[in-house]
């Protein structure tokens, strides 16, 4: 496995090693022993399947309590998929990363604890799979605009992206309410 520090150095890119042959293909997407020592130190409690279409963006999702931390990864389609840095203390506060995620290349992302996450979808369809390091807790859960222009998140061209009404109406960054 490579494990790939992105633009903000504590979300990183995951590539596990593939091995296969005619019949398919096999790779281990969680091994925590692999993971600890690429530096992803994480107790999983729920996992998370979504499947979306093309044009979908969900996001920038958070829980300002019982935070989250994600290992994102897609079984169907490809995805953009976005970490933005919401640690007041931090200096990376404000910035953003994006890497593309595929079925095809098996790739995840980790998205630790105090960053906003969100996806669009590039392929007709996408389904993605995340764990989550604590449970869902809607009364705790923050959104931030996904097109604040003080983040400015170059999100690849979607048109007029496919929201869900929380997702049309987060916050932005600026009056968030985020982490120390």
């Amino acid at each position: 496995m490579k494990a790939t520090p992105t633009q903000l150095p504590e979300v990183l890119l995951i590539e596990p090693k593939v091995f296969g042959d005619s019949r398919g293909f096999f790779f281990e997407s969680w091994n925590e022993k692999a993971f600890e020592h690429a530096g992803v130190h994480a107790r999983f409690v729920q996992d998370n399947h979504s499947r979306s279409e093309k044009g979908v963006l969900r996001g920038l999702h958070y829980q300002i309590r019982q935070p989250q931390g994600k290992l994102v990864r897609v079984v169907t389609g490809e995805i953009f998929d976005v970490a933005v840095d919401i640690r007041r203390s931090s200096p990376m506060f404000g910035r953003w990363t994006g890497v593309r995620l595929s079925a095809e290349t098996h790739s995840m992302v980790w998205v630790p604890v105090g960053f906003a996450h969100g996806f669009c979808v590039l392929s007709e369809s996408a389904e993605v799979l995340y764990k989550a390091t604590d449970f869902y807790a809607p009364e705790h859960e923050r959104c931030i605009l996904w097109n604040d222009q003080e983040i400015g998140i170059s999100w690849p061209p979607l048109g007029v992206p496919k929201l869900s009404k929380k997702d049309a109406t987060g916050v932005r960054l600026r009056d968030a309410e985020v982490f120390p």
